[in-house]
């Protein structure tokens, strides 16, 4: 079983980092350089913009926007510590859980029994979560890089309080 769990993880590993890297290659079209002629046009077509301009009306070039933040800055770092604390808390509040005799929801008992197994997914689930961020921030979607950081922390730190407010059952 664990040896399936690992070629889990580093497969999901391999195909954030792959995808990362997929996208790093491609360049996004609002980065295109506004001073460069236009596509070829094909023969008998009408003549492109730029050719029908006279020299005295073509405005000057249009600076490129500056990249909005770096990915590693100050509130990323806050964001992923508070996803890092979040999941954190989800882990020993369904260690705590399942002490008191509760059943895991989302997991099976097995896995969550299994320390080191259930700190791997947990530790994962913070990894996915900073590169489907990565992922946003690379591709221009800013808001959505800071947005998926603090709903997944908000949502480890809101389980971990359904968790530890959940009765605990005694026999009689």
């Amino acid at each position: 079983m664990r040896k399936g769990v690992r070629f889990a993880v580093a497969a999901s590993f391999f195909l954030v980092v792959g995808a990362c890297a997929v996208q790093a290659q491609q360049q996004p079209a609002e980065g295109r350089d506004p001073n460069a002629p236009s596509a070829p046009q094909p023969s008998g077509s009408a003549a492109p913009a730029e050719q029908s301009k006279t020299a005295g009306a073509i405005k000057p070039a249009i600076p490129r926007a500056p990249v909005e933040h770096m990915f590693w800055d100050r509130e990323n770092d806050w964001l992923f510590a508070g996803v890092a604390a979040g999941r954190g808390l989800d882990y020993a509040s369904t260690l705590n859980l399942r002490r008191r005799g509760i059943n895991e929801v989302f997991l099976t008992n097995s896995i969550v029994d299994n320390h080191p197994l259930f700190a791997g997914i947990e530790v994962s689930a913070t990894a996915a979560s900073i590169g489907v961020s990565y992922l946003f921030h690379r591709t221009g979607h800013h808001r959505l890089e800071r947005w998926t950081s603090a709903i997944h922390a908000g949502i480890g730190v809101g389980g971990a309080i359904r968790n530890y407010a959940l009765k605990t059952p005694h026999p009689g």
